[in-house]
């Protein structure tokens, strides 16, 4: 069985967290995972991989990102505040009731192809909140896909499943599309 370590993503690790997205084709086609953040690209692979190298060792992005036993980096979690990650799947429905504004929002869960069903979604999920706790916790929300009973293509759980959110503590807020809910969960500072 394989370990996993999880680190911030900054300076230190900017080239393991590079490394897991050329192997993975910039994520969906080049996103960088930036698509939440205000200065994306839909078209221009390399300037979202730019501002991410910037945000990252900036401090403009925080991500949990898990490496093995090896050192390398096979996923991460990203979250940041509303501020930071202003962009919202969703967002027409989720404007129309907004829940409490929150002090986090955790938008991407991605694991490398080749180590999917391994426990890295579960370690980089529970790596940002133990993050979110040291910068001082609080509400914190994402929107996932319900999987129970349905078999969901893996293009639409970049923000992992409401299962997975739930067996971290989070609860459903209320559906914002035909499978999507608006999850969140109060962090404690650590």
């Amino acid at each position: 069985m394989t370990s996993y370590t999880i680190q911030p993503l900054d300076a230190s690790t900017w080239e393991a967290f590079a490394e897991l997205v050329e192997r993975n084709n910039g994520i969906y086609g080049g996103c960088w995972c930036m698509g939440y953040h205000p200065e994306v690209s839909r078209t221009d692979a390399a300037l979202n991989r730019a501002s991410k190298e910037r945000r990252a060792r900036d401090g403009g992005a925080h991500a949990a990102l898990v490496l093995d036993d090896h050192g390398i980096a096979q996923g991460w979690c990203q979250y940041g505040s509303p501020g930071e990650l202003p962009g919202i799947k969703h967002g027409r429905e989720y404007r129309k009731d907004p829940p409490p504004r929150p002090d986090w929002r955790i938008t991407c869960v991605f694991v490398d192809r080749k180590h999917r069903g391994q426990g890295i979604a579960r370690a980089a999920l529970g790596g940002a909140l133990a993050q979110i706790a040291a910068a001082g916790g609080g509400l914190v929300e994402a929107i996932s896909e319900v999987t129970d009973g349905r078999q969901a293509q893996g293009r639409f759980l970049f923000s992992a499943t409401v299962e997975l959110f739930e067996e971290h503590g989070f609860a459903r807020g209320r559906p914002v599309g035909k499978h999507a809910w608006i999850v969140s969960r109060q962090v404690s500072p650590s």
